[in-house]
């Protein structure tokens, strides 16, 4: 049984979690860090991108002098496959509040040779530096309560062999956006959530890169079937996330030429926006 889904009882901390040690990177030389990419974070075969996303973002903070991710832009180049892999880094400039980075993660193929799987430019800071002034007009989701709403334990998973991901997670899906899940699509492109980690773990600015790429998509509401690989994928972390479950709103408003943008907004305990995203994925059209 995953650690995940048998840790009812107990409340992991961050730093002693299975994200934790699933992302999890060693330096091998300056700016070099190996690592085994976990199968427990995969969609059918292939790694999730929030996954893949926090890994990076892992080697960027311990290679660079600040330690939060504040931006984090990604190019999918190759998918990936659970197993060994390499990241390198390299400091393209540091300043006083920020520093800024980019990451290669590589595999190797049946000949040893590298593949290049995604490649990363970020900007870090210290969150707990920033200002406390904010004036915004954006506002939580409405989700309904946690109790009301549906986890890939109440029914089939939507793509056969995608489980593994939603061992790990606690997803609460809000019912407006499961249409898709009844053979009724709403043609809306939403996709609204509570979302944790299934081990208690609360979440901080790692995880928020996680937290944007974990929903279903919201192709599934637009009626099409199959899993969205991402193309390009960039996440703004606005503060570092209160203690408690996340609120995760996806939106798509334009699908076209077999490519559809999402816009992500995640809320914490304290409704506050902690992070943003927008990802180009392509549609399986058809």
């Amino acid at each position: 049984m995953p650690e995940a889904a048998s840790a009812a009882a107990t409340r992991a901390a961050i730093g002693d979690s299975e994200f934790d040690r699933d992302t999890a990177v060693h330096r091998r030389a300056p700016g070099v860090y190996a690592l085994d990419l976990s199968a427990g974070w995969t969609i059918i075969n292939a790694v999730n991108g929030g996954y893949l996303l926090a890994v990076l973002g892992r080697a960027l903070g311990d290679a660079l002098p600040h330690a939060d991710p504040f931006t984090v832009s990604a190019h999918y180049l190759t998918a990936s496959r659970p197993g060994p892999a390499l990241v390198r880094t390299e400091t393209v400039r540091t300043g006083r509040t920020l520093s800024t980075g980019q990451a290669s993660l590589f595999q190797f193929d049946d000949e040893g040779n590298e593949v290049e799987r995604i490649r990363v430019l970020a900007s870090y800071g210290d969150l707990d530096a920033l200002p406390d002034d904010v004036r915004t007009s954006a506002t939580p989701p409405a989700i309904p309560p946690m109790d009301q709403c549906f986890g890939p334990e109440d029914g089939p998973a939507p793509v056969e062999g995608s489980s593994a991901i939603a061992d790990r997670l606690m997803l609460k899906l809000d019912p407006a956006t499961l249409g898709w899940a009844l053979g009724q699509p709403s043609g809306r492109g939403e996709m609204r959530a509570w979302f944790g980690l299934a081990d208690g773990r609360d979440a901080d600015p790692l995880s928020l890169l996680l937290a944007v790429d974990a929903l279903p998509p919201t192709a599934f509401e637009l009626g099409l079937k199959g899993w969205v690989p991402t193309v390009e994928l960039t996440v703004h972390v606005r503060c570092r996330p209160a203690p408690g479950p996340l609120r995760v709103s996806v939106t798509t408003r334009n699908l076209a030429g077999g490519f559809l943008e999402e816009d992500a907004e995640v809320w914490d305990s304290a409704d506050r926006l902690v992070a943003q995203s927008r990802q180009l994925a392509r549609a399986r059209l058809g």
